[in-house]
């Protein structure tokens, strides 16, 4: 059951990113919106980013209901996908955003206070 759970979870965050790329963000991006730093590219990819992070936490969480499927799903496990989680979000967000969206600062924090963690587990 838990397989199943962890395999629908990554099935409705592709089909989330696939097709709200497709129909609401780009047809959103053809409308006016807010500048910040002198233009609206720095908002197009904070909705972006915001819209696909949805995607990534989902998939953190099949892989922790992968874990629990398998009997695998230790504390130090748990914390390690949530290390890789936050992490990922974290590069997307430092990328996405050229460093000026600070959430990656937070984010890479989360990530490794929590891999720290792990290793403490």
């Amino acid at each position: 059951m838990l397989m199943a759970a962890a395999l629908l979870v990554i099935f409705i965050g592709l089909v989330h990113s696939v097709l709200g790329e497709k129909y609401i963000l780009i047809r959103l991006f053809r409308k006016p919106l807010p500048k910040l730093f002198g233009n609206d590219e720095f908002t197009k990819k904070t909705l972006r980013f915001a819209w696909h992070v949805t995607t990534i936490a989902w998939f953190g969480f099949a892989a922790i209901l992968v874990q629990l499927s398998w009997n695998n799903a230790s504390e130090t496990n748990v914390l390690l996908a949530i290390a890789a989680t936050f992490g990922i979000t974290g590069l997307i967000a430092l990328i996405a955003s050229k460093g000026k969206h600070l959430s990656w600062l937070v984010f890479g924090t989360i990530a490794i206070l929590t891999y720290v963690a792990a290793g403490s587990a």
